[in-house]
């Protein structure tokens, strides 16, 4: 039976003939299918092509996949151009693409399946005496378990209902066992006065220093667009967020504390006080009912992303999507490849998250990291120069944020106590404490400003400072 062929050349030509004919079905590939799944490097270098010419905003046909390969030797020994018309011979009909991925992706699946027995077998056989059979047994382990991980996505879209629920569910059986704006809105009065809200179409990057509250901010962000819409209130969204980092629990926990204003922590270890766990249910039964979607899937391809994002604009006519965050993301689908070129890569994602909010008509807003460079300054609050090692995000971005605390920095340089430095000190912090700066620096439609908000750390809450 190993001698089976594990491949099939005519359903992967089928699948590009199919999206060559129609571009528009590529949406009905599985977002966890890539490039590498065809056995043909040919076929992948096809594939390729059709994503990064549609992800351009372009319409990939025989003459610009044409212009995009004709320096690949393997498209020229193939027929070049000719190798293009041929596999429209091969289309049937362009509505079983999603069946050829499928296929596809499957025999993808058994051929790494057979490479990792193969490998485990050599391993048994070759391994010294430092290691045992059961290290032969973790690797085998590990390799599938990766595998599986890649094909399913390593996590799914759900409801935030669905996430809510678990999370509630955790926080109860803990506490038992004691253990006017135009776009769409932010949230904060002042954001949206100066930003007008998020506009359509808009790529607004967020960034800052670890510890700053970029997650925080974006999460808060996130809860009253969604909050706005249940409300019929102005400036209204559906939201899906793309949690690269953390868990749809997590962030279903982080949401909880800031509307029940109990800490994270304490909900998740069931330190409840008992007069207010009624409110707290109360609480999440209102939020079950937010237009909030999380995805937490790990290791997203930025065509991965787009391919989601059309999907959920179609399904649930979603209005802002959050991404957390760009440094996460992978551009090619191909994780070997990530370490190589990062900078060209960032300014690909960023391009194509500028095209999918172009193209969906709906603001994205990406979070991002900056560079430790930051931190080699006496003045730590962060500015544009700070991104231009990071690829095209300035220049993609319609609007750049950043979000800084002083208070962080400040408590981290405290001096003796009952010194003189350290009284000074005490004044200083009582300026800054609770007080979070929120920079734009670049808004191309808009003037630019800073914007004080209230910051809770127990809470990871950003709220209105009165003015």
């Amino acid at each position: 039976m190993r001698d089976k062929v594990l491949h099939s050349l005519e359903v992967e030509q089928a699948l590009l003939g199919a999206l060559i004919l129609d571009n528009t079905r590529i949406d009905d590939i599985p977002s966890t299918f890539q490039s590498k799944h065809f056995v043909a490097e040919l076929h992948q270098k096809i594939y390729d092509a059709i994503n990064r010419i549609r992800n351009e905003g372009s319409v990939a046909d025989p003459i610009t996949i044409t212009a995009r390969l004709k320096n690949d030797e393997t498209f020229n020994q193939a027929g070049g151009q000719k190798y293009i018309l041929d596999l429209f011979d091969t289309v049937i009909g362009v509505t079983s693409v999603a069946e050829y991925a499928k296929i596809i992706q499957d025999f993808y699946l058994r051929r790494k399946v057979v490479e990792i027995s193969d490998n485990a077998i050599n391993e048994a056989q070759t391994m010294d005496n430092s290691e045992t059979g059961q290290d032969v047994i973790e690797y085998a382990e590990k390799q599938l378990y990766d595998l599986n991980n890649e094909i399913s996505g390593n996590g799914r879209l759900i409801a935030f209902k669905e996430a809510l629920s678990i999370s509630v569910e955790t926080a109860a059986n803990a506490f038992h066992h004691k253990g006017s704006i135009i776009g769409v809105t932010s949230g904060f009065h002042f954001v949206d006065r100066l930003l007008g809200g998020f506009q359509k179409s808009d790529l607004i990057v967020l960034a800052g220093r670890p510890s700053m509250g970029k997650t925080a901010l974006a999460t808060g962000i996130a809860l009253n667009a969604a909050k706005a819409k249940l409300q019929n209130r102005d400036g209204g969204a559906g939201v899906v967020f793309f949690s690269l980092e953390m868990s749809s629990e997590q962030l279903a926990t982080r949401i909880l504390a800031i509307e029940s204003g109990i800490p994270s922590d304490k909900i998740r270890r069931g330190e409840i006080p008992k007069d207010a766990f009624d409110q707290f249910a109360s609480i999440s039964q209102s939020l079950s009912n937010l237009e909030l979607y999380i995805e937490d899937s790990s290791n997203l391809s930025v065509t991965q992303i787009r391919n989601k994002a059309r999907k959920l604009k179609r399904q649930k006519d979603i209005g802002l999507i959050v991404i957390d965050y760009l440094q996460l993301i992978n551009a090619s689908g191909n994780l070997k490849n990530r370490a190589e070129n990062r900078v060209q890569e960032i300014s690909e994602i960023t391009r194509t998250l500028k095209s999918i909010a172009k193209e969906l008509n709906i603001p994205v807003l990406a979070l991002s990291q900056l560079s430790r460079a930051v931190e080699q300054r006496d003045d730590k609050k962060p500015q544009l120069s700070d991104l231009r090692e990071s690829g095209s995000i300035e220049q993609d971005a319609d609007v750049v944020m950043f979000v800084f605390r002083e208070e962080y920095y400040k408590e981290r340089k405290e001096p003796a106590s009952g010194s003189d430095a350290h009284v000074k000190w005490q004044e200083e912090m009582e300026k800054v404490k609770n007080r979070a700066e929120v920079i734009v620096a670049k808004q191309r439609q808009g003037p630019v400003g800073n914007i004080e908000l209230f910051f809770n750390s127990s809470l990871t809450k950003f709220g209105d400072l009165m003015k």
